[in-house]
């Protein structure tokens, strides 16, 4: 690798050493990268001529980061794609699968979704990104409200009918571990 005479020496030091070519090469072509990676990420030492690596404990992210938003943060971002009419791009942070999948799904039950579909930009941040064309009669924003009133009252019967369920199980159980246990 050859490095030019305005490299700095400790950069120089350490673009020499292959291991940390792709570290530095990431952290230059993505910076705020590295203020997402969680408060626990070690910066490359240039004074002790190596890059501090963590252990694996100490590079985990918080758990809390994965869904508490932080300051200024918001849960659900809109974007008009101006190429495709009645189209929008919603981003929503701190969610993954889960509600994605759910949201789709739900989305082309309706009539005026053209189309629906999600993805995760990256698989260690708790991102997806959801795309709604609708066919001019509603827009998507309330496409996408309607299916979130939707899915919360398809979950809202969903856990009625679950713990009735449950309630009754126990019941039976009772009556016959009652019976066993008194003969």
């Amino acid at each position: 690798m050859s490095l030019r005479a305005s490299t700095p020496p400790a950069v120089a030091h350490f673009l020499r050493e292959e291991t940390h070519v792709s570290a530095w090469s990431h952290m230059l072509r993505y910076p705020h990268s590295v203020n997402n990676l969680g408060s626990n990420m070690r910066i490359p030492n240039p004074e002790a001529g190596r890059l501090d690596r963590p252990s694996a404990e100490e590079n985990v992210p918080n758990r809390f980061e994965l869904f508490l938003l932080g300051d200024g943060e918001k849960k659900v971002t809109e974007e008009t794609d101006t190429r495709i009419p009645s189209t929008s791009v919603f981003a929503f942070n701190k969610e993954d699968h889960t509600l994605g999948n759910m949201l789709r799904a739900r989305l082309l039950q309706s009539p005026h979704v053209l189309f629906s579909g999600y993805k995760v930009p990256h698989p260690l941040f708790s991102k997806f990104v959801l795309r709604i064309q609708t066919d001019g009669t509603m827009t998507p924003r309330q496409a996408l409200v309607q299916a979130c009133k939707d899915l919360v009252t398809d979950l809202g019967l969903l856990s009625r009918e679950f713990t009735k369920e449950w309630e009754l199980r126990k019941m039976v159980g009772e009556g016959t571990d009652g019976g066993l246990n008194g003969a």
